[in-house]
């Protein structure tokens, strides 16, 4: 059993990563023979993520708020509370807040066997990020 008392400051999302304030918590980092990482990620009104990939997929998990995800080529989507979506392995995608909405929610990814986790692209446009999501 290892217990890791809480002590470690929330840091600021970097910006080549996420649009808008953003704030990472984390819950648990990679470390041999272990591959997963968690992430409680939270999202100002209108912050999100970049473009990218997770060799090995990523699930995330909505504690707070109303986001928005989507999926290259797919429709941007309104996530909430309880809501929890895979994204494939290599399935390039973005996730954030609504725009007038703070999110929060648990990212989840393991790392591959030469430590890669993520794959960063480039930043969402205002335009992509601003269409209607869908239902």
């Amino acid at each position: 059993m290892k217990i890791t008392r809480s002590g470690d400051a929330t840091e600021r999302g970097p910006a080549d990563w996420f649009t808008g304030d953003v704030f990472l918590d984390t819950i648990a980092e990679p470390a041999e023979p272990y591959r997963i990482a968690a992430i409680n990620v939270h999202f100002t009104p209108g912050a999100r993520t970049a473009w990218h990939t997770h060799p090995l997929g990523q699930t995330i998990f909505v504690t707070e708020g109303v986001g928005r995800c989507q999926r290259d080529g797919g429709p941007v989507e309104e996530i909430r509370p309880g809501d929890r979506v895979f994204f494939e392995p290599g399935e390039r995608h973005w996730h954030g807040a609504a725009p007038d909405r703070f999110m929060v929610h648990v990212a989840m990814h393991q790392a591959d066997d030469q430590g890669n986790a993520v794959t960063w692209g480039e930043h969402v446009s205002d335009q992509d990020y601003g269409a209607r999501p869908a239902g």
